[in-house]
């Protein structure tokens, strides 16, 4: 099976790690649109997390699993605000001109980008005030369920190395 240039591993951006080469995050197209520096930003912050939660009890990483249920990911908000910019659309133009009806094209226009190219206006100030992707979030979820002991192949010594959790998590 071919894979595309969407499915290649993205440069390192943690510390070294004996016989690992970096994150490998499957790369998506919010990735590659977003500034490498803002990448790395994100990519050391998951790392710091694992490295903190590493060090704490089960209670506190099932803390933080729950915060992470609840985080938002980047689609979740563009498409919640889509959505609340065409119902405010379509309300103004039906009682006050028809003329609001233009405003739902803005967001209808964000969402075809965000589906074609991967990327939409509001992209680089949403990712350099921290909002992740889905893929994102989900690798510091499975990190942490590895730190916790939550699957069995994982041995408790490896626990203290954030490298070596983000490197389990990435194959």
């Amino acid at each position: 099976m071919k894979t595309t240039g969407q499915n290649q591993p993205l440069p390192s951006t943690t510390p070294d790690y004996p016989g690992y080469s970096g994150t490998t995050v499957v790369r998506d197209r919010i990735r590659q649109n977003t500034e490498p520096e803002v990448n790395a930003r994100i990519d050391r912050e998951i790392a710091d997390m694992i490295r903190l939660y590493s060090r704490a009890d089960h209670g506190l990483i099932s803390s933080r699993l729950k915060k992470l249920d609840r985080e938002w990911d980047l689609d979740r908000l563009l498409e919640n605000n889509a959505s609340i910019v065409v119902i405010v659309g379509v309300l103004l133009g039906a009682f006050v001109s028809r003329w609001w009806l233009i405003v739902p094209l803005v967001p209808a226009t964000f969402l075809l980008l965000r589906v074609a190219f991967g990327w939409f206006p509001p992209l680089p100030v949403a990712r350099r005030f921290g909002v992740r992707t889905r893929k994102e979030i989900e690798r510091e979820r499975y990190a942490l369920k590895l730190v916790r002991g939550d699957f069995d192949s994982f041995h408790s010594r490896e626990a203290a190395d954030p490298n070596a959790v983000l490197h389990m998590i990435d194959q």
